[in-house]
């Protein structure tokens, strides 16, 4: 069989573009909404939202390779890079590099894309790896870079890259056709991303790392067509549905024809995007309602008010019950009863069910 990249037409990618142009207006109107939207948070609220949705990204686009990060430290570490949190504590080396790659991305998402800036990524990616021979440079070793499966006997070979003393020139050429479309007309947002991310993974130049660095180039193609970071939940949504992504890169690596892979990703992105969205909405519904209510609250419902906003969209996992206030507040449960009685009438929460069933939700009238 052979592969996307040992075609003639590699790496010259052919699509429909008529069949994205719904989704690259609707990208181009959703980002102007949210945009819009971001303006009514406060400074305060608007870093703790960068922060939250880096760490999102951060913990999901390590968990779609197998790695399961702290959040707690992944928070820290995020603090620490923007210089909120001066504790000395030590945060481990995996959670401390995923959050500076990510960190640096957001920063620097307009430079140029240049091997030093892989290089770097590369470095913060895998620090404290000890079990790696190229690190901070492309991968040098001579056997075949293969995705398989099955067993050792009999493995199934989904797909291979080119070879490793072919990286410099595929390299040069990638980081040329990423820059140079960065500026040109033609190759619209989500059709960029997408071609980015399928690009790299299939030259799949580092000896580990390139799906985090795959999906790390797809947002820094989405802020560059914005010329603002794009903070979209990307790996969240990829890792809620990880087998139809890993379905979508092998059917795409067969030939160079991306149509259908590329209909997925911005389908994907335009996904993220509604759920970044939505974490906005969230903090103005916040915003209004302690606005609302200010000074009508006692001490221990404006805990527990917070407590339920600190929980994120979800809330608490099937709804605030009576011992969860009790629990937060320590206070009696009759008590406790008085105060989310009191809630309801004041338009705060909405109990459900009965007795040992009875739950509380939070209402947030602009949300779904």
């Amino acid at each position: 069989m052979k592969w996307n990249w040992q075609q003639k037409d590699w790496p010259k990618f052919s699509y429909y573009s008529a069949k994205l142009q719904k989704l690259e207006a609707r990208f181009l109107r959703h980002s102007g909404l949210m945009l819009g939207a971001t303006q009514h948070i406060n400074e305060g609220e608007k870093q703790q939202l960068i922060i939250d949705l880096i760490c999102d990204e951060a913990l999901k686009t390590s968990e779609i390779e197998g790695e399961y990060l702290n959040r707690d430290s992944v928070q820290s570490s995020l603090r620490k890079n923007f210089g909120l949190d001066t504790s000395n504590h030590k945060i481990p080396p995996a959670e401390q590099g995923i959050s500076e790659m990510l960190v640096d991305l957001y920063r620097n998402f307009s430079g140029p894309l240049t091997h030093k800036t892989l290089f770097s990524w590369h470095k913060m990616l895998t620090k404290g790896r000890r079990d790696l021979k190229d690190i901070g440079r492309y991968r040098t070793h001579k056997e075949p870079m293969q995705v398989v499966s099955g067993p050792v006997h009999k493995p199934k070979v989904h797909f291979e890259a080119p070879p490793s003393k072919n990286m410099k020139r595929e390299m040069n050429q990638f980081i040329k056709w990423f820059n140079e479309t960065a500026s040109d007309d033609k190759t619209p947002p989500l059709t960029r991303a997408s071609i980015a991310h399928h690009y790299f993974v299939c030259i799949h130049p580092f000896e580990d790392g390139n799906g985090r660095m795959g999906r790390a180039l797809s947002e820094k193609a989405l802020s560059q067509s914005l010329d603002q970071p794009t903070l979209i939940a990307l790996s969240r949504t990829i890792e809620k549905g990880q087998k139809a992504y890993y379905e979508n890169l092998e059917l795409s690596n067969k030939n160079n024809s991306v149509t259908n892979w590329l209909v997925y990703f911005s389908k994907t992105i335009l996904e993220a995007q509604e759920h970044s969205q939505s974490m906005v909405d969230f903090l103005i519904e916040k915003t209004k309602l302690f606005d609302r209510v200010r000074g009508q609250l006692n001490e221990r419902q404006e805990k527990v008010v917070t407590q339920i906003f600190r929980e994120g969209l979800g809330g608490f996992k099937g709804g605030l019950s009576a011992e969860n206030y009790v629990a937060i507040t320590g206070t009696s449960r009759a008590t406790a009863t008085r105060d989310l009685q009191d809630l309801v009438k004041k338009s705060v929460l909405t109990r459900t069910g009965e007795l040992k069933s009875t739950r509380y939700y939070l209402i947030l009238s602009e949300l779904p």
